[in-house]
């Protein structure tokens, strides 16, 4: 099969950030209306790792899809498009996409004609794309995450062409408005307000997968939320890869504070963000969380260490001590508040010290949930040019004496909430038990608890009657 690159990645021409200003456009729709007779009646499945981002991602293909007329497929058997939607912040996530493409061969020799496409974070790299492109015969289209807008168009080549089709360029991207959309929830949406990252933390791939920072328009974010209250969604999360920079790119006079201020005053019953950076938290944001009660009262404050040192090597652009007050000034503000993190144990040349500072911090700090990784190093970033002497087993060692620190206060949290009565914004059935529902608090807990399926999408009150340390198990209060 003869291979068709378009675009290929370049790490170096994806961490330019010339100056300029962000770019808006449309939809590429050239070859839809061709494209439509050849898809009409066929399935599509979508695959899909890591983040929300991604999620977000996917959410637009399957609009684009239904849009000229796939259908969705209950499974990989049935579909005669397969989309793996991936993500390379880690490099088990990696491995899990090089296995679900090996379990997916059988399909491409039973369907000659079928489509397995390739697209996301992973394939903005180009040693991975090289790899999969040589080990992987049966992938015949790969995308990347500034190409979802010209679907269609590569879409058309794959299936009239019989050529791989390769198209992933790097650059800096831009925000495209009035794509299609079909949501995998009726009640709880996430709503992109900005678009890639600058920050170049010396571990992380984003900044050059995802692209520069870029705003969309205040008016737009306001639209699509208004939408969202309208249809009578109970909660919505606005989404960026650093969603407090929001703004800055732009000439508009508004900052995150006044977007989030302005999507809390359309009514929506719960408003959360994800993900902020410390370096960006303003005063001025953590007092409009304070002032709207619909604004969730838990924040994910990625710390990734406690230790200067170790912040400096990873460029993260403030001290132990900055974090540290800004979370004393996010609690003396907003009472009940919530916290989550991210960590990294392990880091190139980590020492026991630098590694007891980060017990320490949360210690003090007291998370009520967390995201820990034994450090991986990514292809291409400052980090993995760094010798590192740190033995795995002391880092996976370390990985577990701060799993306990952290449970300490996670259980801790969870006691105090039995006998309490708590809003419950309810998901679904338990995985475990269906027998019961599931859904989560306005501080993220998740609660398990007797009722039936008339209660999904609806907020209703529970009182915790069990604690499981990472989740709850309560009863439904008749009121």
């Amino acid at each position: 099969m003869k291979t068709k690159v378009i675009n290929s990645p370049d790490l170096l021409k994806a961490a330019s950030r010339k100056r300029e200003a962000t770019r808006f456009d449309q939809i590429h729709l050239d070859k839809m209306n061709e494209l439509m007779p050849l898809v009409k009646g066929l399935k599509y499945y979508i695959k899909t790792y890591g983040c929300q981002a991604n999620v977000r991602d996917e959410e637009t293909m399957r609009g684009m899809m239904e849009n000229i007329g796939y259908f969705p497929a209950e499974n990989v058997e049935n579909a005669d498009l397969i989309i793996i939607n991936t993500c390379a912040v880690r490099e088990n996530a990696e491995d899990k996409v090089y296995g679900e493409i090996g379990n997916l061969k059988y399909l491409r020799k039973k369907k000659k004609n079928m489509v397995l496409a390739l697209c996301g974070c992973m394939v903005e790299e180009p040693e991975i794309l090289d790899h999969v492109l040589n080990t992987f015969k049966e992938v015949n289209l790969f995308f990347g995450t500034h190409e979802i807008a010209n679907l269609y168009n590569l879409l058309y080549q794959c299936l009239t062409t019989g050529e791989r089709i390769v198209a992933v360029e790097s650059k800096a991207g831009e925000v495209i408005e009035e794509l299609p959309v079909r949501r995998n929830n009726n009640y709880k949406a996430f709503v992109n307000i900005i678009y890639g990252c600058d920050k170049f933390c010396t571990y992380c791939i984003v900044p050059y997968t995802r692209g520069k920072e870029r705003s969309r328009k205040f008016d737009e974010v306001i639209k699509e939320c208004q939408q969202l209250v309208d249809a009578g969604y109970q909660e919505i999360t606005l989404l960026g890869q650093n969603v407090n920079a929001y703004g800055k790119d732009l000439d508009e006079g508004h900052d995150f504070a006044d977007l989030m201020e302005a999507v809390a005053k359309l009514g929506i019953p719960r408003l959360r963000f994800t993900t902020s950076h410390p370096w960006d938290f303003s005063s001025k944001m953590i007092d409009v969380i304070a002032k709207y009660p619909n604004i969730m009262k838990f924040i994910h404050l990625p710390v990734q260490s406690g230790n200067d040192e170790i912040l400096r090597k990873m460029g993260r652009r403030y001290t132990r001590q900055k974090y540290l007050d800004l979370v004393k000034e996010m609690r003396e503000k907003i009472p009940g508040l919530s916290l989550s993190t991210d960590i990294i144990v392990g880091f190139p040349n980590e020492t026991e010290e630098e590694f007891l500072d980060t017990v320490s911090l949360v210690d003090i700090v007291k998370y009520e949930a967390a995201f820990t990784f034994i450090y991986s190093p990514r292809k291409g970033t400052p980090a993995a040019r760094m010798v590192d002497n740190v033995p795995y087993e002391v880092k996976s060692r370390r990985f577990q004496e701060l799993v306990k620190h952290l449970e300490v206060n996670i259980e801790k949290s969870s006691k105090e909430m039995v006998g309490n009565i708590y809003d419950i914004l309810v998901d679904g059935e338990s995985k475990n038990n269906k027998e019961m529902m599931s859904g989560y608090t306005e501080t993220n807990k998740m609660v398990h608890f007797k009722g039936d399926n008339s209660l999904i999408g609806k907020i209703v009150k529970v009182r915790i009657i069990e604690s499981h340390t990472y989740s709850l198990i309560g009863e439904l209060v008749n009121e």
